[in-house]
């Protein structure tokens, strides 16, 4: 087995070569599997490490605030209803993953 240090030198040569992960893989005698699972740890790991960003927000007082309801209105004309008790760290994650 490789050391994580080993498998992260792989994987930025590897992005470097211009190869495909196969052709990297067998010009270096790697499993093409096995480097596959570094590279989705590695990935799932820098995705995690990166700051919060923040996300401008406009809040609007309406009639329909009373309704019980809190609606999102994303950039790209999406809307998202949700119940107006919803937990603020539920929906920190929410944003979090539409990022």
């Amino acid at each position: 087995m490789r050391t994580q240090e080993q498998q992260i030198r792989h994987i930025k040569a590897w992005q470097m070569s211009g190869l495909t992960q196969a052709a990297y893989c067998r010009d270096h005698g790697l499993n093409s599997k096995t480097f596959g699972n570094w590279l989705r740890t590695y990935r799932d790991v820098q995705k995690h490490s990166q700051r919060t960003s923040l996300i401008p927000v406009t809040i609007r007082t309406t009639a329909a605030t009373t309704s019980g309801y809190l609606k999102l209105r994303c950039s790209g004309g999406h809307t998202l209803e949700l119940p107006s008790d919803v937990s603020p760290q539920w929906l920190g994650e929410l944003l979090k993953c539409l990022d």
